[in-house]
């Protein structure tokens, strides 16, 4: 037994020895460093430290990439400014030229998405009205002809219209006032395309009520004309006299010389009618309401 217990302890004692030779050697202290968990990434996933670089430079190197027409690297300029001074006055100079930057490099949508950005930042500062010009102009120059999908137009309209609201006395005023009625003429023009369709397929009910549509919103655009005298063919084609008369009536009244008016006219007459207006009638009412409104602006 006494010499079994000694082979045990020397055969441990080997062991220990073993042990503390292998922990001293270069191979069992990678191992060792290998579970640690603070370093498992330490290769993957180094900080990148950026040099401190003056907001005044960027911003300078983002208007020379503009003098140079390179729209694309004016806006990494302006976005890089953004990020690191944000909410700065510089972050917010960055912003808007953003919108500029992408708006002269008919980048419409990002465009908006940077006067946007300024607008619920700084919705009190002197450039705001500059800001709400931007992303109507960017939704303006993308409205498209009247066979296609007018959503563009009917953005376009509302963000003019709240630059107007919003800031009135504002120099860019003036230049949304005249886009509005540009817009509203092409909405009309739509309106129209798609009444003329149902007029010649003779679904008269389907061309009114486009017709209409025009005459009730958007009285002051080019269309107005044709839309009362289309009004007039289809009330006459479904035996609606008194509102055929009633159109021609209108049209006669706020468009004398036309040549709309002419064929309205005519119409009538080959039917034994005259225009007269029917003071009930909806036209009727629409037109008192619109010539009032004109002369109160007045």
């Amino acid at each position: 037994m006494p010499l079994t217990l000694a082979r045990k302890a020397a055969g441990a004692a080997a062991l220990a020895a073993a042990i503390v030779s292998f922990s001293a050697s270069p191979g069992y202290c990678a191992w060792y460093d290998s579970l640690d968990p603070s370093n498992w990434f330490a290769e993957k996933y180094k900080p990148e430290v950026q040099p401190d670089v003056p907001a005044d430079k960027i911003y300078s190197d983002g208007l020379a990439k503009l003098e140079d027409r390179n729209f694309e690297g004016a806006t990494q300029k302006f976005d890089d400014l953004d990020k690191r001074y944000a909410y700065s006055d510089w972050s917010r100079k960055a912003v808007l030229m953003t919108a500029y930057s992408n708006y002269e490099g008919q980048k419409y949508d990002d465009a908006i998405s940077a006067s946007k950005r300024y607008l619920q930042r700084y919705p009190a500062t002197k450039d705001a009205a500059y800001a709400q010009y931007l992303m109507a102009m960017s939704q303006y120059k993308q409205i498209p002809d009247v066979t296609r999908d007018q959503e563009r137009s009917e953005k376009a309209l509302v963000a003019l219209q709240e630059l107007v609201q919003k800031y009135p006395t504002s120099e860019y005023a003036a230049d949304a006032k005249a886009k509005i009625q540009i817009t509203r003429d092409q909405l009309a023009g739509k309106e129209m395309e798609v009444g003329r369709f149902y007029l010649e397929k003779r679904n008269f009910p389907a061309a009114i009520n486009r017709f209409r549509e025009v005459v009730s919103k958007y009285q002051t655009t080019r269309h107005a004309e044709e839309a009362l005298e289309r009004l007039a063919e289809a009330y006459m084609a479904i035996g609606i006299t008194a509102e055929a008369q009633t159109a021609a009536a209108v049209l006669g009244h706020n468009y004398p010389d036309s040549q709309w008016y002419k064929d309205a006219y005519a119409l009538l007459q080959n039917g034994g009618l005259e225009p007269r207006e029917e003071k009930s009638s909806w036209l009727s009412k629409i037109y008192r309401g619109v010539m009032g409104r004109t002369a109160s602006a007045e």
